[in-house]
C-alpha cells in the first residue's frame, strides 16, 4: 500500500494549500507563490516529554460573558503615548503583536526602548534575539539610555529552548527578533521559510494565549513592503504594525493595519536621534515647517488619521510638456487619484491639463489616501498653473466628485480646531459641512459646492 505524501504546496500569499506545484494560486490568483513543505503537524516534545506549549490545556472550560473578569490590568502602558495610541491604549495581556518594516527603520530599536520603559515599572521582561549577540546588543541598549529592572536579554534561535526558557523565567513580555531566524527541529526546512516561520508563530501564539505572557514579535518585509514568510503570518497574530518613512529622513510613522483590541486609524509619529526614537506629540508643526513663502503650487490640508487631525503641506508643479504623452508623478498621494482630478479640472473648469507635466508630493515624507486631500490637491494644481500663490494661513480640505462637486467629509469640527490651533486664519472647505457644524470663533470659514467656486477664490486668499 503507498504511503501518504507528506508534503504539499503552500501559498506564501494566502496560505492555500495544494497537492501539486501549480504556476498561480487557485485562491488569490497570484502568481509563482506556491512553496512546499510538510503537512503533517509538527509533534513538538521538550525535556522530559514535556510539551513546548506551556498553557494548560487540560483544564480548559467554557465560560460566559458574565464569568469573565477585566481589570486595568490587562493593559500595560509602553512608555510612550504615540505607541499606546496605535496599539490601542496599551498593550493587552497575552496578546501577539507583529512589527514589521524596512531594515533600518527602527524597529528593534523603538522595541528595546519599550523593553527599557517596561521594565523600569517591575514588568518582567525578556528580549531574544536571534540576528545579534548580547554584546551587540549592550552596545545598542547603550546608545539609547540606562536599563534599569527586571530586563534580561538572550540570544538564541532554537525555539525549543526559547520555550523551555519561558516555562522556567515566566516573564510578563517577549520580545523575538526575529521571526525569520527563529527555527525548530522536528521542521526540515531552513529558518525563514514558510514551514519554520508559521510553526514558530504557532508555538509563540500557544505560549502567549497559554501563559498571558505579551509576545511581540519583528518581521522582516520583502522589496513589496509586506511581511516576509505566508500571509497567514499575518492572521495569526492579533496585532501587526508597521514603520513606515525613508530610513535616511529622520522621521517614522508607525501605523496598524490589523488590530484586534483597537482602531487601525491611527498613528505613531516618531524621530530618530542619536539616542534613539522619540515620539512627535505635535506632527502638524513638524508637517508644516519649512513651508515656502509667497510659492504657487503650495496648499496646506488638514486630514484625519483616526481620532488625530493632521496639518501637512501639499505642494504642486506644472510644466507644459515637451512630448506628446504628459508626465505624472504623485509622491504621498494616489497615482491615480492625481490623474482623476486633473481630468475633473480639464473637463469642468476647461483648463488644459493635458498639455501639462504635473508633479505632485506631500511634504514629510506622508502617505494619505482620505478624500479630503482632494481639494487640496485640486487648488495647489491650478496655484502652480496660474502661478498665483495660496495664502499660508488658509488650510484647505474637501472630497472632489467626477461632476467636479466638493462633497462633505467626517469630523470637519475637529480639522477646523485643528488650523485654529496652528493660527490659520482661513479655512476653505465643502459648504455642507458648514450646516452640520457649530461656526467657530477665530477663523473665517469659506463653504464652496464645487471646484469652480473654490478656483475662483484663489485671487482672494
Amino acid at each position: 500500500m503507498a504511503k501518504s505524501k507528506k508534503t504539499a504546496f503552500f501559498c506564501s500569499e494566502c496560505g492555500h494549500e495544494s497537492a501539486k506545484w501549480t504556476g498561480q494560486c487557485p485562491a488569490c490568483k497570484a502568481w509563482n507563490t506556491m512553496v512546499e513543505a510538510p503537512t503533517e503537524p509538527v509533534k513538538i516534545a521538550g525535556h522530559a516529554g514535556r510539551s513546548i506549549a506551556i498553557g494548560a490545556g487540560s483544564n480548559a472550560k467554557p465560560m460566559r460573558l458574565d464569568e469573565i473578569d477585566l481589570d486595568e490590568e490587562d493593559r500595560t502602558s509602553t512608555g510612550y503615548g504615540e505607541l499606546d495610541r496605535v496599539l490601542g491604549s496599551g498593550i493587552v495581556k497575552g496578546s501577539l503583536v507583529l512589527v514589521g518594516g524596512d531594515p533600518g527603520i527602527g524597529k528593534s530599536t523603538i522595541l528595546l526602548q519599550v523593553c527599557r520603559n517596561l521594565a523600569g515599572n517591575e514588568k518582567k521582561v525578556l528580549y531574544v534575539s536571534g540576528e545579534e549577540s548580547l554584546k551587540q546588543i549592550k552596545i545598542r541598549a547603550n546608545r539609547i539610555g540606562e536599563v534599569r529592572g527586571p530586563l534580561a536579554f538572550l540570544s538564541e534561535t532554537n525555539l525549543g529552548t526559547i520555550a523551555e526558557v519561558l516555562r522556567k523565567t515566566r516573564p510578563d513580555i517577549v520580545v523575538i527578533d526575529s521571526i525569520q531566524t527563529m527555527f525548530m527541529d522536528e521542521v526540515t526546512s531552513a529558518p525563514g521559510s514558510v514551514s519554520q516561520v508559521r510553526e514558530c508563530t504557532n508555538v509563540l501564539m500557544q505560549i502567549a494565549k497559554g501563559e498571558g505572557i505579551t509576545v511581540f514579535i519583528v518581521g522582516h518585509v520583502t522589496k513589496e513592503g509586506v511581511v516576509a514568510g505566508p500571509r497567514v503570518l499575518e492572521h495569526m497574530v492579533d496585532t501587526v504594525l508597521y514603520f513606515e518613512g525613508d530610513r535616511y529622513a529622520s522621521y517614522r510613522i508607525l501605523r496598524s493595519v490589523k488590530n484586534r483590541f483597537g482602531s487601525t486609524n491611527e498613528i505613531g509619529v516618531f524621530e530618530m536621534r542619536e539616542d534613539g526614537l522619540r515620539e512627535v506629540e505635535n506632527p502638524s508643526e513638524f508637517m508644516l515647517e519649512g513651508r515656502p513663502e509667497d510659492a504657487s503650487g503650495s496648499a496646506a490640508a488638514c486630514l484625519m488619521e483616526g481620532t488625530r487631525p493632521l496639518m501637512l503641506e501639499v505642494q504642486a508643479l506644472t510644466t507644459r510638456t515637451s512630448f506628446g504623452m504628459p508626465r505624472r508623478v504623485a509622491a504621498g498621494a494616489d497615482y491615480n487619484r492625481v490623474n482623476v482630478l486633473m481630468a475633473v479640472l480639464e473637463k469642468r473648469c476647461h483648463l488644459e491639463m493635458s498639455s501639462y507635466d504635473a508633479y505632485i508630493n506631500i511634504a514629510g515624507g506622508m502617505k494619505m489616501n482620505e478624500p479630503a486631500l482632494d481639494l487640496a490637491i485640486v487648488l495647489a494644481l491650478v496655484s502652480s498653473y496660474k502661478d498665483i500663490p495660496i495664502s499660508e494661513k488658509t488650510v484647505v480640505f474637501g472630497e472632489v466628485g467626477l461632476a467636479g462637486e466638493v462633497r462633505s467629509v467626517s469630523m470637519a469640527e475637529q480639522r477646523v480646531k485643528e488650523a485654529i490651533r496652528l493660527g490659520f486664519t482661513t479655512c476653505i472647505l465643502p459648504r455642507s459641512n458648514m450646516t452640520r457644524m457649530d461656526l467657530p470663533d477665530g477663523i473665517g470659514l469659506v463653504g464652496v459646492r464645487n471646484v469652480r467656486e473654490a478656483i475662483d477664490l484663489l485671487k482672494r486668499v
